[in-house]
């Protein structure tokens, strides 16, 4: 639904978005990370036609950005950081004029108000000035203007910031429940926010992508090894004697109660593992696989590159 081919980008001589390729598919729901000035924001206004590319292809549901311009945005939902709400209109009344704007209906623009105010959870303030609702309530209505014309992508930029934990945690679920049915791409500052709703990560820095993949791939990657943690009944030097000598492990730490092994990234060695624990006759307390966070992840591929330059 969404690809992105050489993207580049200019501030006067000033490289904003140096050369990148992605596509995010039907379905998924995709995290856009970086730290501020990494491109972030100016990708995804690429995306919704805001800004114009200096170089590079934008395709929004089949439609080229450049050349079909009016066809690619009617597939776009846009949730910009700062929420573009008119503050003396009602929340009916400002959905409304958005639908109308859309291109929708009389019937049909009542009929999608009410059904993005029922998704919305706004159901006890659609006739309420928006100027007098929470910060909270303003982001609802931001998505709610975004899906009123029930496009195929959302592109949703920084979802949840400035919002309380109960509505972070609202809006959060209300994102995966859009994700049934469409492509989302989310920037955001809050790591955790993409491990919980994004399928897929992409980190951005200094205009280029760093990394692109799901999250335990990154981790494997970035680290150099697959970490997995167990917990044997059986002495501990003996343990960590017979765990080396399992084809494939490179090293093996033991901090109590555990021993780490460590295998390459591709290798998956928890048969292995279990049936030489077994083997030896001692009884496996506890095997999982240990993962960076993505927090982790994060400042290794940003924070550690430019302390190096």
């Amino acid at each position: 639904m969404i690809k992105v081919k050489n993207l580049t980008k200019y501030y006067g001589k000033r490289l904003a978005v140096d050369n990148i390729s992605f596509e995010v598919e039907k379905g998924e729901i995709v995290g856009l990370l970086g730290p501020n000035g990494a491109g972030k924001t100016t990708t995804m206004r690429i995306l919704t036609g805001f800004l114009m590319p200096t170089q590079g292809q934008v395709e929004i549901a089949s439609f080229d950005m450049l050349s079909h311009a009016l066809e690619a945005k009617r597939h776009i939902g846009y949730l910009p950081e700062a929420v573009p709400l008119y503050t003396d209109m009602t929340v009916r009344s400002y959905l409304d004029f958005v639908g109308r704007l859309r291109g929708l209906t009389d019937q049909k623009v009542k009929s999608r108000i009410d059904d993005v105010v029922d998704i919305c959870h706004l159901e006890e303030y659609v006739d309420v000035i928006v100027s007098k609702l929470s910060k909270g309530f303003r982001q609802r209505v931001g998505v709610a203007q975004a899906i009123i014309h029930e496009p195929d992508v959302l592109i949703l930029d920084e979802p949840t910031i400035g919002i309380d934990p109960i509505q972070v945690a609202q809006t959060r679920q209300l994102i995966r429940e859009l994700g049934k049915g469409r492509t989302i791409l989310i920037s955001t500052h809050i790591l955790p926010e993409v491990s919980i709703t994004c399928q897929r990560v992409i980190i951005i820095n200094q205009g280029k992508i760093v990394a692109e993949d799901r999250i335990e791939n990154l981790s494997a990657m970035v680290s150099g090894a697959r970490r997995i943690r167990l917990e044997v009944s059986g002495p501990a030097d003996k343990v960590t004697d017979r765990l080396r000598r399992i084809k494939g492990v490179q090293k093996v730490n033991y901090r109590m109660p555990h021993h780490i092994v460590e295998t390459l990234p591709q290798q998956d060695l928890r048969g292995q593992i279990t049936e030489a624990v077994m083997q030896s006759g001692w009884s496996l307390l506890s095997l999982e696989s240990v993962e960076m966070s993505l927090e982790d992840i994060f400042l290794k591929l940003t924070v550690h590159e430019e302390t190096d330059r």
